[in-house]
């Protein structure tokens, strides 16, 4: 079970296996000069002191951090590393089976889940407000935690969404640059929207 604590959670920036559409598990890729300009635009809405930033050990996160959050201290941590995909690490991604299937040689979901709520709890439990800089498999755990499922769309590569518990349960909200401070966007409270 997730923590009911907020944060920030922002997918990396845009890579060559993503611009291909593949699979990109573990697979330890570059940003794109896409993916860099990205970052550089994250910038704008990440523009703040954080209590804590982390990210995954593969470099496509920790370095959309390093852009997105200069001079700011990132604390890498394994547990937020995208999914094992095993054999499937690479191929296209209509080849990519349902979440809850474990791949050949691959994490299996629950593991998976496992691994990233523990990750993410460890965060919440000692940061009053967190940004978390990881992977779209991440975000799916945090999303079958807020809706129970971790079907849906893939988020946008390196948009920062506010997530936070409500009296009504969950909401998440796309952050968005405005002349001087971020504004809300996109809200749905109690679902996942992205």
């Amino acid at each position: 079970m997730l923590l009911a604590r907020p944060f920030v959670f922002i997918r990396h920036g845009e890579t060559q296996l993503n611009r291909e559409h593949r699979i990109c598990g573990r697979s330890d890729v570059p940003l794109t000069a896409q993916g860099e300009a990205q970052a550089r635009q994250a910038a704008t809405w990440l523009d703040r002191p954080w209590s804590r930033v982390v990210t995954s050990t593969l470099q496509r996160a920790w370095r959309t951090a390093e852009v997105a959050v200069p001079g700011q201290l990132a604390t890498r941590l394994s547990g937020l590393d995208e999914r094992d995909w095993g054999q499937l690490d690479q191929l296209p991604l209509v080849q990519q089976p349902p979440y809850e299937d474990t791949p050949p040689g691959g994490e299996s979901w629950s593991e998976f889940q496992a691994r990233v709520l523990a990750a993410l709890n460890g965060v919440l439990v000692a940061s009053e407000m967190p940004l978390v800089v990881a992977h779209s498999g991440v975000f799916r755990v945090i999303r079958a935690q807020l809706i129970g499922t971790p079907h849906g769309p893939r988020l946008a590569n390196a948009t920062p969404y506010l997530i936070r518990p409500g009296l009504l349960g969950w909401s998440i909200h796309r952050l968005v640059a405005t002349s001087h401070q971020n504004a809300l966007m996109s809200s749905k409270r109690g679902s996942v929207s992205p």
